[in-house]
């Protein structure tokens, strides 16, 4: 440990006093912790960079009990991660301080938590984002005596950093309305030159960044090339039970984190998946799982990067990465999770072209577009007050895009929204495509550096630390490079890649029934009288195996589903038919092409019931060009009808090729079942549906 340079001596000894009282006689300071607390107590603004594991959370921990034995305000921190401030709360309490969280998950005691902090009963808050913006929380900060102001993971307000969030932006207005003699530290493990630059220039005048080395000699890194998620599925089963203690898996999307949870539950892991479910009760299944983890009575959590910053177990012994992360930053951060207080920890990093199409996905919609974002401004300026379900049907852009380019524009001051109804305000629009395109081109570099990581052969850990501009990367000694071998084999067993294999294959997806019709211009927002049942499907589309098969033969030159579709759609299908009394099949139709009715035929004499046509085709839009709900149902009503002076048939089998929003086939059963059909089963060979992290 490097020699502490003590300018106030005062603060030094309440600080070290702090420290043995809490980890013993002969507890000291990491390198750079008291720096940091004592620029901290004098110079009023603090940008700390260091590694995961170092203690960022320390300095302000012990800068608050400094403070408040001066009788000083509350000490306010922002956290973006309520799994971030459950750790937080439990180390803070065993300071000995009285602290409390505003966020969603104390909705029932929101005011009385307000209250204590008017009367100034509380130590600490820990506080996200959105809560803090809310409009009862702004009527109130006015009444908070704020000693501390604290940005946890504040790479978040730089729109250069690897997680930057629109909330976290806001930020920078609360800074500079504190008084000077307000200290604001800002903490982060995962900040290159250009982040700290512009983090710096947030956060004000004659800032003080302390910044230590980024590497992390307790992990060991492999990297494996990995062309299809079958090879990955069967390595991770043959591998994992390898690996000591409990660990994580990093997946890109939550359907991932899902398939592959239950992949190794069937076949024996404790596994279980975890990524922002939405809801009360998703919320407190995630807690129930965090708490599973902690007490290691699972071997695995199968994450998003929900369970990504500021996470502590100490004693995590693996993080695998199923899917390449987006940046360098992204990587660090993950990883970093792992051998906090144990001597070693194992990183393996999965990578292949399908990485890179999700990564692309990801960075090209990360801004709204032009275009977007000026039919929205045009739209909510024509008209006095507008609610979102009114821009939803207005424009024909998909619901999760609309949000985006809403909460952009709001961020950017263009339109405000007053309860549920959003005006355009005085301030001329502007889109700003040359800092959107420079941050795009950034993102794009980053994935190519990651691109350099999974080909380079120098040592992993020096060439992470050194993307993240640390001046004091060396060989690590113990990644596979610097072994000069694999840590463990990257060729699974015949019997992992056949159980991966039959799983893949063995998937069947359930289509969800849409029970009610959205706001648009020929429907009203109402339940469907008789909404399709349950239906099944054989595959996520362009998957391997069957998955891959339908996006090779849809848009192949013999425009026809090959015979194999064909036997898995019967095995599948043969006892649901016969359980229920299905004697009778139809389709969707096209004016396209011939591939699905083709299909339906050969499906319909290989299970041996009929075939009929029973719907029609009316010249329209194609329904994939339609970008949300309303649009989807919308042209989904213009585009299909009943065949005239056919009968229907009670029980109806409802086939088409592919579903994405479901609006196809819930406008078509709900054809049907006016015509007389009482139950209609869709059935679709791929599922195209997103879900995201």
């Amino acid at each position: 440990m490097t020699t502490i340079e003590v300018n106030y001596p005062e603060i030094y000894v309440q600080t070290t006093g702090i420290i043995k009282q809490l980890y013993g006689p002969d507890a000291s300071f990491r390198d750079g912790q008291y720096e940091a607390i004592e620029a901290t107590m004098t110079k009023k603004r603090v940008l700390v960079v260091q590694r995961t594991g170092w203690g960022k959370s320390l300095v302000y921990f012990v800068c608050t009990k400094l403070m408040r034995q001066k009788s000083k305000g509350v000490t306010m921190v922002v956290s973006p991660l309520l799994v971030l401030m459950e750790n937080q709360i439990e180390a803070a309490t065993k300071m000995g301080l009285k602290c409390d969280v505003l966020n969603s998950s104390v909705k029932d005691r929101r005011e009385d938590i307000l209250d204590s902090l008017e009367k100034d009963e509380l130590d600490l808050i820990l506080v996200t984002p959105e809560t803090l913006f809310s409009d009862d929380v702004q009527k109130r900060l006015k009444n908070i005596k704020i000693g501390l102001f604290v940005i946890d993971e504040a790479h978040c307000i730089s729109d250069w950093g690897h997680d930057f969030r629109l909330e976290y932006g806001n930020l920078k207005a609360v800074i500079s309305s504190l008084p000077d003699t307000v200290p604001v530290l800002a903490t982060t493990a995962t900040a290159n030159n250009r982040v700290i630059k512009d983090l710096e220039k947030q956060l004000g005048n004659n800032v003080f960044v302390s910044r230590g080395s980024l590497t992390r000699d307790s992990l060991s890194i492999q990297i494996l090339e990995m062309p299809d998620k079958i090879k990955r599925y069967a390595w991770i089963l043959e591998n994992i039970n390898k690996l000591p203690g409990s660990g994580i898996i990093y997946c890109l999307t939550q359907r991932d984190c899902d398939y592959l949870c239950d992949f190794l539950v069937k076949n024996g892991i404790s596994a279980r998946a975890y990524y922002s479910r939405g809801t009360e009760d998703g919320e407190l299944l995630n807690k129930q799982i965090e708490e599973e983890f902690k007490n290691n009575e699972i071997k695995v959590i199968v994450a998003t990067i929900k369970l990504g910053m500021g996470y502590d177990k100490g004693d995590i012994a693996f993080v695998i990465h199923f899917q390449m992360p987006s940046n360098i930053v992204s990587y660090y951060q993950q990883i970093g999770r792992a051998g906090r207080n144990i001597e070693r920890a194992y990183t393996f990093l999965m990578f292949g072209k399908e990485d890179e199409d999700i990564l692309n996905y990801f960075i090209g919609t990360a801004f709204p577009t032009e275009k977007e974002a000026t039919s929205i401004m045009e739209y909510i300026s024509d008209n006095d007050g507008v609610k979102l379900y009114q821009i939803n049907s207005a424009l024909n852009i998909r619901k999760t895009r609309l949000d985006k380019a809403i909460s952009f524009l709001m961020h950017d001051g263009f339109i405000r929204k007053e309860k549920t109804t959003y005006f355009a305000t005085p301030k001329p629009f502007f889109y700003d495509r040359e800092h959107y395109d420079a941050v795009t081109a950034t993102r794009i570099g980053e994935m190519e550096q990651m691109k350099n990581l999974a080909n380079t052969k120098s040592c992993y850990s020096k060439f992470v630390v050194e993307c993240l501009d640390d001046p004091n990367s060396y060989n690590c000694g113990h990644c596979a490079n610097c072994l000069g071998r694999e840590i463990l084999p990257s060729e699974p067993s015949f019997d992992s890649l056949r159980k991966a294999e039959e799983y893949v294959n063995g998937l069947i997806i359930e289509i969800e029934p849409r029970k009610r019709w959205v706001y648009s211009d020929v429907t009203e927002s109402k339940s469907i009288p008789i909404p399709n049942q349950k239906g099944l499907c054989i595959a996520k589309y362009g998957d391997p195996g069957y998955g891959e098969l339908v996006k090779r033969d849809k848009y192949g030159k013999h425009q026809r589903f090959c015979d194999e579709l064909i036997g898995k759609s019967v095995s599948l299908l043969r006892p649901f038919i016969e359980e229920l009394g299905i004697t009778h099949l139809t389709c969707v139709p096209s004016l396209r092409s011939d591939i699905v009715i083709d299909f339906s035929k050969r499906l319909a004499e290989s299970l041996g019931i009929t075939f009929t046509e029973l719907l029609q085709k009316q010249s329209a839009s194609q329904q994939k060009e339609m970008q949300n709900s309303s649009h989807q149902c919308s042209n989904a009503m213009r585009s299909f009808s009943l065949v005239e002076g056919v009968d229907i048939p009670e029980k109806i089998l409802l086939v088409d090729d592919v579903v994405d929003s479901k609006w196809t086939l819930t406008v078509c059963g709900h054809l049907l079942s006016e015509g007389g059909c009482l139950e209609v089963y869709p059935f679709a060979l791929a599922d195209s549906s997103q879900k995201e992290i």
